[in-house]
């Protein structure tokens, strides 16, 4: 009788083991298929991206840093890899460690063809990271006037004051981005305003030698 039970004791636990191998293997699976799908993201790898979405890899996967595919296929300009993760349903607005966005990222890398989809999809122009940056402040600061014109017609006052005071019309005058500083003044920025220092847009351009930028602030 207890041969008989040890027995079955023993089929039981054969049978628990292999479930469980069976199960710890499908999960192992998945994290590869995940894994794979965010290198072949990294990599601006389209269609193997695609193929691996097919396979049930998640759209939402992220690297050690916390970037999803979305967020990189944003900074590095891959339109046709964006639109393939924003049919899948990515999330617009899921950013990295630091706070950074895929509407951020375009800006940063002067995507203002793939902000217009981002913001399409949902993307939220005025949120920020954790260096207290907006998109639209790295539109400013990277002189895309397309991208400013886009968040600015999404709800971004062009007078808004962001950490130590800053404004958009600084960022772009400190930067020497004529076009830019262009823009925002004929959307109404203001050009009186100081900075925690107690500094203008043109006291910025003027310490960079922006001569040409100045003059448009004067």
């Amino acid at each position: 009788m207890k041969k008989i039970n040890c027995l079955k004791y023993c089929l039981l636990s054969l049978v628990i083991i292999a479930n469980s191998a069976a199960f710890a293997q499908k999960g192992m699976d998945q994290i590869n298929v995940n894994g794979q799908f965010v290198m072949a993201a990294r990599a601006g790898q389209v269609d193997r991206a695609g193929a691996l979405l097919a396979e049930g890899a998640k759209v939402n996967s992220r690297d050690r840093n916390g970037d999803t595919p979305l967020n990189m296929a944003a900074n590095k300009g891959n339109l046709a890899l964006v639109e393939i993760l924003l049919k899948a349903n990515a999330d617009v607005n899921l950013g990295n460690i630091a706070g950074v966005t895929p509407l951020m990222s375009s800006a940063y890398s002067v995507k203002p063809e793939i902000m217009r989809l981002l913001l399409a999809a949902g993307a939220k122009p005025n949120t920020f990271d954790r260096v207290k940056k907006n998109a639209a402040t790295y539109a400013a600061g990277t002189g895309c006037t397309d991208c400013l014109v886009q968040l600015l017609g999404a709800g971004i006052d062009v007078n808004a004051k962001m950490e130590n005071n800053l404004t958009l019309l600084m960022w772009a005058a400190a930067y020497g981005h004529e076009s830019a500083v262009s823009l925002l003044l004929a959307k109404g920025a203001d050009r009186s305003p100081q900075d925690g220092r107690g500094k203008t847009a043109a006291d910025m351009a003027r310490e960079e030698n922006h001569l040409a930028v100045v003059q448009l602030l004067q």
